[in-house]
């Protein structure tokens, strides 16, 4: 890393990261239950989302005062400098409610809209996933590179699916009509880990419709420094209205048959 600001980001990204991992991990109590509802009854929150948000603002804010702050839980603030920190505190909340082991801290930082440096920790996975713009993909040491283009016919690909119930039942007509198409699908529960896994070359491609800034900011930067293509719509950059991420080769017939099927819409 050359930048003097991204080699000021990514240590404080990691560290915060870290820090709400372990939280997470060793701090979860065995009666876990859900402290609110979101977009419907099934999207939860813990009491420890918020607690690990809490960790990572107080953090962030000590020793970078002046950045801006968006979290899922509920952080915002403009701040001054040009620099906005995007924050999932626990991506794949139902996983970890329900005891399962896929699901991430995500900390993103850009600076004037450009994702500067992504960190993606998964603690029961033991890996912490990185990278800075222009520098490259890592989980740990181990640079990261995602797989060669198979045929679609041939690719594992997986997706995500949303709390309202309306909008989920068109997401499962797109994935009724892409399976037979791909090799087959996967669904983990957290986008971040989604992400890093395209990155990482377990996975060939995913897509998704509905994310948020705090979903995928840090995961999109990683998949791109491993290699992936990344977008939304034809011409469009990754969004809320569609996601997509695959190796070259898968990604482009990929996002043709999600626009056919009408996968960035309810």
């Amino acid at each position: 890393m050359t930048d003097p600001l991204t080699s000021e980001l990514l240590p404080l990204a990691l560290e915060a990261a870290r820090r709400a991992g372990e939280l997470l991990r060793d701090g979860r109590p065995d009666d876990l239950g859900v402290a609110a509802t979101k977009s419907s009854p099934i999207d939860v929150v813990t009491e420890m989302d918020i607690a690990a948000e809490k960790l990572i603002t107080a953090f962030l804010a000590e020793r970078r005062p002046d950045d801006g702050l968006l979290g899922e839980e509920g952080a915002s603030t403009a701040g001054t400098s040009g620099v906005r920190w995007v924050i999932d505190p626990l991506d794949g909340t139902v996983n970890y409610l329900y005891g399962l082991p896929t699901w991430a801290v995500s900390i993103a930082a850009e600076r004037d809209g450009v994702t500067l440096v992504g960190v993606v920790e998964a603690p029961m996975r033991r890996e912490t996933y990185r990278a800075v713009l222009g520098g490259g993909a890592y989980a740990g040491d181990r640079p990261l590179h995602c797989r060669p283009a198979p045929p679609l016919d041939q690719a594992l690909v997986s997706t995500g699916f949303n709390y309202v119930a309306t909008v989920r039942t068109h997401q499962a007509d797109v994935a009724q009509r892409l399976i037979p198409r791909l090799r087959d699908i996967r669904r983990s529960g957290s986008a971040a880990v989604d992400l890093c896994d395209v990155a990482a070359g377990r996975l060939d491609g995913y897509y998704e419709r509905g994310l948020h800034a705090w979903d995928l900011a840090a995961g999109d930067l990683i998949a791109r420094e491993a290699g992936a293509l990344t977008g939304g719509r034809p011409g469009e950059p990754a969004n809320g209205d569609l996601t997509v991420a695959a190796t070259p080769g898968v990604f482009e017939p990929l996002q043709a048959l999600l626009e056919e099927f009408g996968a960035w819409h309810d």
